[in-house]
């Protein structure tokens, strides 16, 4: 979320701001005062004194919500070093950017110096244009790197932002409280409390990796909720373009008409920037050709799909593959004393709270994918300008909704110019409902899912026109939304007149078999290898998976009847088996 700078944007979070800002402005001006008045000043003390106290305020509520936002553990979390660190480097950027400007202000010059120097007024306006530029499109980083050039500002270092951040924080925690809805009487006392704690996490073993006891700052769980409740209303500062992307003509030339662009993603990485920057323009052309004809494709929001997505949706999702709108409900509290089960529960609540956190950060997801469909819905297409990763495959620039997500993105994604189906098109469509349907279907012969089709018929029609409160054959699908926009466009094909010449819109996939096996067994001429991976025609779709599944059940199958005495993995070699058989 902070990257995508959505956290401030909600109108839970900015209510929440306009509670706390006056008392952490008034907690920043006393620390300021006293700080001045000091005749020994704390090491952060002449960092703090360079902004104004309303600014530092801001600065510090933003990016705290924006980093517990973020969190990974889906919590609510952040880390108070690598908190304090941000927040401290943010003062520095905006004290940085307003030295800069303020020393570029035409009325701080002196007359003489202008009418001198008449290029110097000319240059440090552009410069002071390109700054208020970057700033507002949120490169801060670029306008700081700008800054550090036109004028000489000594460096905080990592030391100083972390104490200057680590004493605001402080100030926040002091700061920032809220209220329980909760329902109270008349005379009872309102129920404030802090908005933030500071909590030691233990040392767990996670992901097979020991992580050490850190302290960490965590949001109430009232803020957490708020924040869930209006992720609906979040304003998604990326989406997709109007108008066709611009055609890529090198590093940071192409895709966006004004946002920033750039054809790989190095994620901060100077190595691979610099080494994608120095590539001959020539020897990228096909690269380039290949993302503008990715780029220019036009998609449009599936309607009637989209429809019964907000349906489930409004009625507590669950099905289909949504997240269910409600929390697993914690585990009563055993009415015993025996330390076992004590400990039991408390492994069981904490193993509930982790699901619920998941399950928060699933539906806070499917906001967001939902925000931009709702957003983009009236619109007659639109267009996913693409770029690279670093292993050269491509992906659309935008996060959120588009036909390389989820079943749900997929599902309520459909092409902006349909094409008449043709004999060709109605069979592939046929194949690749069926291949959406799963449950093994997909792996059986063209012929053999072609015949499920026309075995369940009334199945698809009813799905189609009445999928909420049919039989929802559609929702056992494996990818069910993707399946159920394949039922809708059959059935319209097929209660046409023509069905040969039905106008569809749905993407056909057709996915690879194991990609990199592809290549190897094409580049070795390897024709065993091709067809495990079905390079070469065959009567079903081969499972190279599957294959090598079974051959590793054999080897360990052989171990399993070894003599114990002879070879000490045996036992572990029955236990294999007994995983991989499910026995």
């Amino acid at each position: 979320m902070l990257d995508r700078h959505l956290a401030p944007q909600l109108p839970y979070v900015k209510s929440l701001f306009l509670g706390w800002f006056e008392p952490l402005r008034d907690a920043v001006a006393r620390d300021q005062d006293v700080q001045r008045r000091k005749r020994v000043k704390h090491v952060y003390a002449k960092y703090l004194l360079l902004l104004p106290a309303e600014k530092v305020a801001v600065i510090v509520m933003h990016k705290m919500m924006g980093l517990l936002m973020s969190s990974k553990d889906g919590c609510g979390s952040v880390r108070v070093v690598q908190a304090a660190h941000s927040i401290g480097e943010a003062v520095e950027r905006e004290y940085k950017v307003q030295a800069f400007f303020q020393k570029t202000r035409r009325k701080t010059r002196s007359k003489t110096e202008s009418e001198n120097d008449p290029a110097l007024d000319k240059e440090q306006a552009k410069c002071r244009k390109l700054v208020k530029s970057l700033v507002r499109r949120r490169k801060l980083t670029e306008a700081q790197k700008l800054v550090q050039q036109e004028i000489e500002l000594e460096e905080w270092g990592t030391e100083a932002q972390v104490k200057l951040g680590t004493r605001l924080i402080e100030l926040l925690l002091d700061s920032a409280f809220v209220q329980s809805p909760a329902d109270q009487t008349p005379d009872s006392s309102p129920d404030f409390r802090p908005a933030f704690k500071h909590v030691l996490r233990k040392p767990i073993v996670e992901n097979g990796r020991l992580k050490k006891k850190h302290f960490v700052i965590e949001c109430d769980p009232l803020v957490h909720e708020g924040f869930e409740s209006t992720a609906r209303h979040v304003e998604i500062p990326y989406l997709p373009m109007l108008v066709p992307p611009t055609k890529w003509k090198g590093y940071d030339k192409g895709g966006h008409l004004f946002l920033p662009s750039y054809v790989m993603r190095t994620h901060g990485v100077k190595d691979q920037k610099e080494a994608i920057k120095s590539v001959p323009r020539k020897q990228l052309r096909k690269v380039f050709e290949a993302l503008d004809i990715l780029g220019g494709t036009k998609w449009r929001v599936n309607r009637r799909v989209h429809d019964v997505v907000e349906t489930i949706w409004s009625r507590g999702g669950g099905i289909a593959g949504l997240v269910d709108k409600g929390n697993i409900p914690l585990p009563e509290q055993p009415e015993t004393e025996d330390p076992d089960e004590i400990q039991k529960w408390k492994w069981s609540v904490k193993k509930t709270k982790k699901a619920n956190r998941e399950l928060h950060a699933e539906r806070c997801d499917t906001e967001l994918k939902l925000s931009v469909a709702r957003k983009m819905r009236e619109e007659d297409g639109f267009y996913y300008p693409h770029n690279l990763d670093f292993r050269g495959r491509a992906y659309p620039m935008h996060p959120h909704l588009s036909h390389l997500g989820s079943d749900l993105c997929r599902g309520v994604l459909e092409y902006a110019e349909g094409r008449p189906l043709g004999k060709s098109g109605l069979r592939w469509l046929k194949i690749h409902l069926a291949n959406k349907y799963g449950g093994g279907i997909e792996k059986l012969s063209h012929e053999s899912k072609l015949a499920f089709v026309e075995d369940h018929l009334p199945d698809i029609f009813d799905s189609a026109s009445n999928p909420v409160d049919g039989n929802c054959w559609w929702i056992n699908a494996e990818d069910p939304f993707q399946c159920l926009a394949a039922c809708m466009d059959l059935s319209k094909a097929l209660e046409s007149s023509s069905p040969h010449g039905a106008v569809s819109h749905l993407p056909i996939h057709q996915d690879g078999s194991c990609n990199g096996l592809q290549h190897y067994a094409a580049l070795g001429r390897d024709y065993m290898g091709a067809a495990a991976v079905n390079l070469v025609p065959g009567e079903k779709p081969a499972d190279i998976y599957s294959e090598i599944a079974a051959r590793v059940l054999d080897v360990v199958r052989e171990d399993s009847m070894k003599d114990p005495a002879t070879d000490p993995s045996v036992p572990l070699a029955k236990v294999l088996v007994d995983e991989l058989t499910g026995g």
